[in-house]
């Protein structure tokens, strides 16, 4: 309740024209009966023309007030609801991207999708209702109460039975189905996980023939889907009918409390007619309350949804050290005794006893095998990740006292996967530095060997390339990927694995290129293939979590067996070996030193 209004206060004028306009809508709706009850009596009865014509005529100009009253009790609630989960809707955003990354795994990106889609659009839907029916209901509900008692107050018999009743029914139908509506939306999450997985992963599906195996995947999960929401629905579609039953029993109690009334000379028959109205509003009335539980029900389940994440605080809280407060030692990166393991994960920690120093400027390569620990290494730097023993330290400051934004802006990160957004070359190359010129982009796009094939687009770097890069190939899509980064001319800059699709020689180039025109900037590089490091200043061989040799290529070859490994086994041949040195001889003459 604090969320809704929180949020919804900044448009508490709208939401305060809403009710007030209903009042006068609910007022029309109680008059009516008693004026129609005045035309029975003392127009039709006694054939009194000119008191039909009279009264009839005050009906319709209060059906006119009512009905204006009623499109602008609508129109207000709107403005406000809209306004409210526009805000909250921002609000939910803003702070899922600013989860850290254990945490955005933990809601899972299907789930973050519903909360921010499906969850908002139930909490918005009852907002409106609030506005309007918890006015009009509880109205209507006293109001008729008020009116069929003024009339003969006989008629508390029917409501004395009746409303008791109704609402014990209504009572067990809301206790039964309130659990229900959290189960619906988890399922909701489960569809919504399924389709983007298999829209994201619509190659490999194909790939792999595995269309039918993923089909009865979706519909699995839609059929948990359907099984609950029907199971809510089935409960639900029983209050409308008992309802009606109560409802009509209870016109006809009416009816025979007002025969013998008009038997007795107590009540006209006009009066009659207008309590059964009343009645019935009444009656409706608590009907509309239960609608209104049941969706306040379903929208409470979304709203604790909703606070689950708006009540998240980042498990990586950012410093107070800005980045211009420390002006030496640009680019160098230390690790001391650090040690890490994924939260909520027990056994032997993913990285132990880590102690490397990389100095400014330096090109420093980190090889091991899969799962070795290599990229949770890295991920300790910008803070992806923060490490559960021991010290990672840039330009002489432990990461976790910078803050955020600064130490983020002073390095660039080229994933395994590369990421891009649906727009034109220029855009995607420009994420790494949005008021980037065309010439700074070009030349970046140079440097990540990437300008040859934008140029031979239709519109060069002003062509399109759909959504994470369809259009392009996987190589291509690195080299974008790449040139977003260097486009910042960041001071630390690390290569995740994100060189894999390159073939040798151009993959040589872009070090090249790199060693030529960022000079002074650290560079860590993530690779698998032995070839694409030889040449680095120092490579750090990780195994079994920790580092087991660091050094230039020729210094382990001659210490370290474990980095021997990996190089015969990638490297089976002097042929081999003579082909790859060869490429990079042709980049070093093409574009300078390796």
């Amino acid at each position: 309740m604090k969320t809704i209004i929180k949020y919804l206060k900044k448009y508490w004028f709208f939401a305060l024209l809403s009710p007030l306009m209903m009042l006068g809508e609910v007022f029309v709706d109680l008059s009516q009966p008693t004026l129609m009850s005045n035309i029975v009596d003392d127009g039709i009865i006694k054939g009194d023309i000119g008191m039909i014509w009279s009264i009839g005529l005050r009906m319709v100009i209060l059906v006119a007030i009512g009905g204006i009253c009623g499109m602008a009790a609508s129109y207000f609630s709107s403005v406000a609801a809209q306004s409210f989960s526009c805000d909250l809707r921002n609000a939910l955003f803003d702070k899922v991207m600013h989860l850290s990354i254990e945490q955005s795994d933990d809601f899972t990106t299907g789930s973050l999708v519903t909360r921010l889609t499906n969850d908002v659009t139930m909490v918005q839907d009852i907002v409106s209702m609030a506005l309007r029916m918890f006015i009009r209901a509880p109205m209507n509900f006293i109001g008729g109460i008020v009116m069929a008692l003024s009339l003969n107050v006989n008629f508390a018999v029917v409501l004395v039975v009746a409303m008791p009743i109704e609402m014990v029914l209504v009572a067990i139908m809301l206790v039964m189905a309130a659990p229900l509506f959290s189960k619906v939306q988890s399922r909701l999450d489960k569809v919504n996980s399924v389709v983007q997985e298999d829209v994201n992963g619509a190659r490999v599906v194909k790939a792999y023939v595995r269309e039918e195996h993923e089909i009865e995947r979706f519909e699995k999960a839609n059929k948990d889907l359907f099984d609950i929401s029907i199971k809510v629905q089935k409960l639900m579609a029983l209050i409308g009918p008992i309802m009606s039953l109560i409802m009509n029993f209870s016109v006809i109690a009416i009816i025979i409390v007002g025969n013998l009334q008009v038997q007795a000379g107590n009540i006209e028959v006009g009066k009659i007619m207008a309590a059964i109205t009343y009645i019935t509003q009444i009656l409706m009335s608590l009907m509309m309350v239960s609608m209104m539980f049941q969706s306040l029900s379903r929208a409470k389940a979304s709203l604790d949804r909703i606070e689950a994440v708006l009540a998240s605080d980042p498990v990586i809280v950012s410093g107070d050290v800005k980045a211009s407060e420390h002006s030496g030692k640009n680019g160098a990166v230390s690790f001391k005794n650090v040690s890490f393991r994924y939260p909520g994960t027990k056994g032997n920690p993913v990285l132990h006893d880590i102690n490397l120093d990389i100095k400014p400027g330096e090109f420093v390569a980190v090889l091991g095998a899969t799962g070795s620990g290599k990229t949770s290494l890295v991920n300790l730097i910008p803070r992806f990740y923060d490490a559960t023993e021991g010290t990672v330290t840039v330009d002489g400051v432990d990461v976790k006292e910078y803050d955020l934004v600064d130490l983020r802006e002073k390095m660039s990160y080229v994933l395994q996967k590369s990421e891009l957004y649906g727009g034109t070359v220029s855009e995607n190359i420009r994420w790494g530095k949005p008021e980037a010129t065309d010439e700074e982009v070009q030349d970046a796009a140079r440097i990540a060997q990437a300008d040859e094939f934008i140029q031979g687009f239709t519109d060069g770097y002003n062509s399109q390339i759909g959504e994470q890069g369809a259009s392009l190939s996987g190589g291509q899509k690195q080299r974008v990927s790449i040139a977003r980064a260097i486009v910042r001319r960041p001071e630390i800059i690390i290569f995740d694995d994100s060189t894999s699709a390159l073939d040798f020689g151009t993959e040589a180039r872009l070090r090249s290129a790199i060693r030529k025109e960022l000079k002074g900037t650290t560079v860590i590089m993530i690779a698998q293939r032995i070839a694409s490091v030889m040449t680095a200043d120092r490579i750090a061989v990780i195994d079994n979590g920790t580092i087991a040799a660091c050094g230039s290529h020729d210094e382990l070859m001659k210490t370290s067996e474990a980095y021997r490994d990996i190089y015969y086994s990638q490297i089976r041949d002097k042929q081999e070996d003579a082909e790859i040195a060869g490429l990079a001889e042709a980049a070093v003459a093409e574009g300078g030193a390796l």
